[in-house]
C-alpha cells in the first residue's frame, strides 16, 4: 500500500496541495469542524398544564365516584331481599335486624263543646281562634283549671243573659266530659292565653 501525502494549503492560496515528499492528506487546524449555521427564529412552547388537568381530574373523580355510587346501590338491591328472607323464618333474627319500635300517635279525637260562661263582657273580647284556659269556680271560692288551651271555635251572636254568654270551644272528648261536668256544678270563667 501506497501511502499519500498530505495536503497543505500554501499561505496566500485557497486550494490544497500535497506537500513534497508526503504522501498523506494534511488539513490545517480548525477546518475539520463543520461551518456554523444560524438557528431560525421561532415562537416558545406552551406545554399544557394547569387548567386542563385540573378538568381532567374532576372529570375523572365525577366517573369514580359515579362508579362508586352504582356498585353501593347494586349491592344494596342485592342484599335487601335475602335479608328479608333469612328473617321471615327466625323472629329472634327478625327483631335482632329490625329498628326500635316508633310510638304511633294516635290524633285525639277532638270536639266541639258549647260553654256558658258566667262573665258575659268576657266573651265579647273572644275571637274565633283565640285560646283560652276555662277555670270552674265551686261554692267554696276554690278555683282549678278544666281545659287548658281550648281553642275558640265560635261565639255565638247571642245576647247575653244574667247567667253568662255562650262560647263554642274545641276541645278533646275527655275534656268536654269535664267541662259538661263543671258547668253543672259551678261557675266558669276563660283567661285568653
Amino acid at each position: 500500500m501506497t501511502q499519500l501525502s498530505p495536503l497543505v494549503r500554501p499561505p496566500g492560496t485557497d486550494a490544497l496541495v500535497r506537500p513534497p515528499g508526503t504522501d498523506a492528506l494534511v488539513r490545517p487546524p480548525g477546518t475539520d469542524a463543520p461551518p456554523t449555521c444560524e438557528v431560525p427564529h421561532f415562537a416558545p412552547l406552551r406545554v399544557r398544564g394547569g387548567r386542563y388537568q385540573l378538568r381532567r381530574l374532576a372529570r375523572h373523580r365525577r366517573r369514580a365516584v359515579a362508579a362508586g355510587l352504582a356498585v353501593t346501590a347494586a349491592a344494596l338491591v342485592a342484599a335487601g331481599p335475602r335479608d328479608a328472607e333469612r328473617t321471615r323464618g327466625h323472629p329472634a333474627a327478625a327483631s335482632a335486624t329490625a329498628s326500635p319500635p316508633v310510638r304511633e300517635r294516635h290524633a285525639v279525637e277532638t270536639v266541639t263543646a258549647p260553654v256558658r260562661i258566667s262573665d258575659g263582657a268576657t266573651v265579647r273580647l273572644l275571637r274565633p281562634g283565640d285560646r283560652v284556659d276555662v277555670v270552674a269556680a265551686d261554692s267554696g271560692g276554690r278555683a282549678r283549671v278544666v281545659a287548658a288551651g281550648a281553642r275558640v271555635t265560635e261565639v255565638p251572636d247571642v245576647g247575653a243573659t244574667e247567667t253568662g254568654a255562650l262560647v263554642v270551644l274545641s276541645v278533646p272528648r275527655s275534656t268536654a266530659a269535664r267541662l259538661a261536668g263543671a258547668s253543672a256544678t259551678a261557675r266558669l270563667a276563660v283567661t285568653l292565653c
